[in-house]
Parts: C-alpha cells; structure tokens; sequence
C-alpha cells in the first residue's frame, strides 16, 4: 500500500508515523510531499528513524513534487496550513479589533482559514484524481475539516473528513469507565468542531448519565464549560462549542493570554531541533504539546475500515444525506459511519433537540456561504458569509472583519 501524506513536513507527521509502527496496516512506501525542505528533511529524516527502530518494512520517501508524491497512491491525506503559523498568529488576532474571538477553525479567523485552504486543495485534489489510483481516497485532516470536505465532495472526489475530537473523548471516556477503548461507542452528532457526545455506549447500556453524575467536574473543566451547561444539556459538548457557548469570555483571556499560534510556533521550533537529530528515533514527548491527541489512531482505524478490515463504527465528516432532517443532502456533518461497499454510510441519528438543531443550522447556512466565496471569491461573497455567522450576525461587525480579513489574507487570494 502507498500512502500519501500531502504537508508531510508537518510536525504532526511523526505521530502518524508512530501509530504505523504499532498496526498491521501493509504500508509499503509513505511519500512525504511538501514544499517546505526546512521542514520536510528533518521530519523525513525522523520518520525513517523511527520506523527502522520498529523494524517496519515501509520506506519513506520525502519529495516536493505532489504529482510524484501521490503517483500510484492508495490514499492520500491532507494535512496542509496555507500560510503556516504566522497566518495563524493573524487569525487569532485581528478579529479582537472587531470584539470577536480570534480562532482558527472558529468564527472570522476560521472563515479566513478556509478562504485560504479550499482553493489550494481542491488544486492538489484534481492532481490526486489524475495521478493516484482510480479507487484512491482523500482523508482530509485539513481544517476547518467540514467546509474542506465538501468542497472536495461537491468537485465529484472521493474523500471523507477526519477530526480527533471524537476519538479524544472516547479514549477519555473508557479511561474514566475503567474499559477498553474499543469497547466504547459514542453518540457523536453535529457538525466539524461544532459537537456532542450525546450517549457513551458500552455493551449496549447508555453510560452517560453516570459518567456525567460521577465526574461532572471533570467533564466540565475539560471542555471548559460550566458543570450547569452540561447537566442542562445532558451531554458532553466538544470543546469548541465554548466559542458560542463563553464567547465573551474567551474573548477576554484571549486579549490577556499570548497566543495559541505563538505557544505552537515555540513548540514546533523545539520539534524540528529535535527531528533533525540523528541520534532521535522516537516520537519526542514535546510533540504531546503540539495537540492533534490520537491523530494516528484515529488514521489507522479510517484506513483500516476502507481496506474492510472489521471494526465499530468511525467517526468521520460525510454528506447528510437525510441524516440531520434540518440540513441539506450535500451538507456535510460528523457523525459515526461505516464503510460499507466502497463508500461511507452514516448510523442513524436521533432528532437533535431545538438548541442544538438551530445552532447547527445557523452555523451549516454560515459554511456554505463560505464555501461559495472561497470557490468564487468577491468581497460580496464574503461580507454575506461573515455576517451569516453566529458570532457575527450585525452588519457594521461584518463589514469591519471583512475589511480585516481580505487586508490580512490578500496576499492569498489572487481575486483580492
């Protein structure tokens, strides 16, 4: 099998490459593709470290050319940042000038973010198509992971969604139940970084209540939300729901606190030392700091699954297709699937409760406005998607971010 991992200079990359050397998957050749050499030749030199310590027969072969990097592929994963760290630093920032959060995945910043993304990988997509095989799928661990993948899915490509917020809550959980991992099943429902947990089944019983009644404090504080919120809900919301959820006071320890960008670029400097070492041949422990928790796991299952391997369901981003009664076919949610006969199908999913439904909505109507001006561009486009969001909404805010994002990003988007 050949797999191809597009931003393979990723610092993540040696966490993909450590869940390799703990599974059965039949890696033959892993191409790391990536423009960056500064980055790619530490983390590829790392990656062949790592997997000859583990006495893995896969080769890994560090290219910036993306048509010979996913040549041949069986799949090919995404896991780019246009614009590295120093975007990300503006996208934390700027919105703060208009009072709203600055956030990556979330809110302006986050528009910005897919702005920015979906063009370029819908480049590299339409290389995949040609290059890799016929049957060769795209996993996209690419934020924001749900506009991504439905631009991948509206262009006719074969390619699902991957986040490990899932997968993070089902080890936490299994840890706290005192069983097995795979012996956990979750009620995850919603969309990309805007989710629940709302059941933890084991055997078949519904843990949840217990788990909520026994350990409420911990929940809470582990998505920084208020222990109330929780029992209100009666479910466990992602940590990202805490943007909407305490805008105003994230907000605030964002003006106070450095930056998430800042501590990462820290991190990633150290990471990089530490991968161009030749004497390091493991995944460093620094790299826990770097977030993306299970990363590998949660790649292995997916690939797994495609290749048939029997296993639960999965937690990934697909099209509704009648799942959420309130969204669109096409739109794209996360929520447990199987891969069934070459393609993903969705579990079925109890009707959200009113809260939840509207909020889903609000932010769904927000991403495909989003998605339409990233494909098309204009400064239209983009002023009525910013003032469709939920944590935007009033017209004279709208038109500042705007104004805030198309100066910052222009450099990106040949159209401004």
């Amino acid at each position: 099998m050949k797999l191809a991992i597009v931003g393979g200079g990723s610092t993540y990359t040696p966490e993909l490459i450590d869940g390799f050397t703990r599974t059965g998957l039949p890696l033959e050749e892993i191409h790391l593709v990536d423009p960056n050499l500064d980055r790619l030749t530490p983390v590829a030199g790392i990656a062949k470290r790592m997997l000859a310590r583990a006495g893995h027969a896969a080769r890994i072969v560090p290219t910036t050319d993306l048509h010979a990097g996913v040549d041949g592929a069986d799949a090919v994963l995404l896991q780019l940042r246009v614009g590295g760290q120093d975007i990300r630093q503006a996208d934390e920032t700027w919105p703060h000038d208009v009072h709203c959060i600055g956030q990556e995945t979330t809110g302006p910043g986050g528009f910005a973010k897919a702005l920015r993304t979906v063009p370029v990988v819908l480049d590299i997509a339409e290389v995949v198509r040609r290059r890799a095989r016929p049957d060769a799928w795209i996993v996209d661990f690419t934020n924001p992971v749900g506009i991504v993948t439905r631009a991948l899915l509206q262009a006719g490509h074969r390619a699902v969604g991957l986040c490990n917020v899932a997968i993070g809550f089902q080890r936490r959980f299994a840890a706290a139940l005192g069983v097995a991992a795979d012996e956990v099943a979750l009620g995850h429902v919603g969309l990309n970084h805007l989710t629940w947990e709302r059941n933890v089944w084991v055997g078949g019983e519904d843990r949840l209540p217990g788990l909520l009644a026994a350990h409420l404090g911990d929940l809470a504080e582990d998505v920084e939300l208020a222990p109330a919120l929780l029992t209100q809900l009666g479910m466990v919301p992602s940590y990202y729901l805490r943007y909407y959820y305490a805008h105003d006071e994230v907000l605030a320890e964002q003006l106070r606190e450095p930056t998430r960008a800042e501590a990462v670029k820290a991190i990633e400097d150290e990471l990089l030392a530490l991968y161009a070492d030749p004497a390091v041949d493991t995944k460093p422990e620094a790299l826990e700091r770097r977030g993306g928790a299970f990363y590998s796991e949660a790649a292995v299952e997916l690939l797994d699954a495609m290749r048939g391997v029997p296993g639960p369901p999965r937690v990934v981003n697909l099209r509704n297709d009648g799942v959420l009664p309130n969204l669109p076919d096409d739109h794209v949610i996360e929520v447990p699937a199987r891969f069934v006969e070459g393609r993903f199908v969705a579990e079925p999913v109890a009707p959200l409760p009113d809260d939840l439904a509207a909020l889903v909505a609000a932010v769904a109507g927000y991403e495909r406005l989003a998605l339409d001006a990233a494909v098309h561009g204009g400064r239209d486009r983009v002023l009525r998607a910013m003032r469709a969001h939920p944590l935007v909404l009033q017209h004279e805010r709208a038109e500042k971010l705007t104004d805030a994002l198309l100066a910052a990003n222009a450099r990106f988007l040949p159209w401004a």
